[in-house]
């Protein structure tokens, strides 16, 4: 029979957890605005630049192109980027992609009341559900 071993350490136990602070429910919905403006993607220069711009930000966007039509794409990027009212950052290829889908953009306004505060087409499946 083997002889039982003493060490030297000491009995190894586990610091005693103390309890997190209890979970503080935040209210629903958050703060309300009164104003009719769409919401925007509008970045300040210091924050993420991986953002897509809502659709109302492209007819901000397609109404400056038409002002200037004479203004290269690149220049347009750089003028949207270093705005002081707050930039819309987006590439030259995105640009190019979405001029070519303008009138698509301008018909989701028709089909879709709120679609000006919306990223991304509204896509349905089952038009006869509501």
């Amino acid at each position: 029979m083997p002889a039982e071993r003493t060490s030297d350490r000491p009995e190894l136990k586990q610091k005693p957890r103390l309890g997190h602070a209890p979970y503080k429910p935040q209210k629903l919905g958050g703060t309300t605005k009164s104003n009719d403006n769409p919401r925007g993607s509008v970045k300040s220069l210091e924050g993420n630049p991986q953002s897509n711009l809502t659709l109302h930000d492209w007819l901000t966007v397609f109404a400056y192109i038409d002002a200037h039509p004479d203004m290269s794409q690149e220049a347009v990027v750089e003028q949207f980027k270093s705005r002081h009212d707050g930039a819309l950052i987006f590439t030259q290829s995105t640009l190019s992609r979405k001029l070519r889908d303008c009138n698509k953009l301008e018909a989701r306004i028709d089909q879709f009341p709120n679609a000006l505060s919306s990223k991304r087409p509204c896509v349905v499946t089952h038009p006869d559900v509501d």
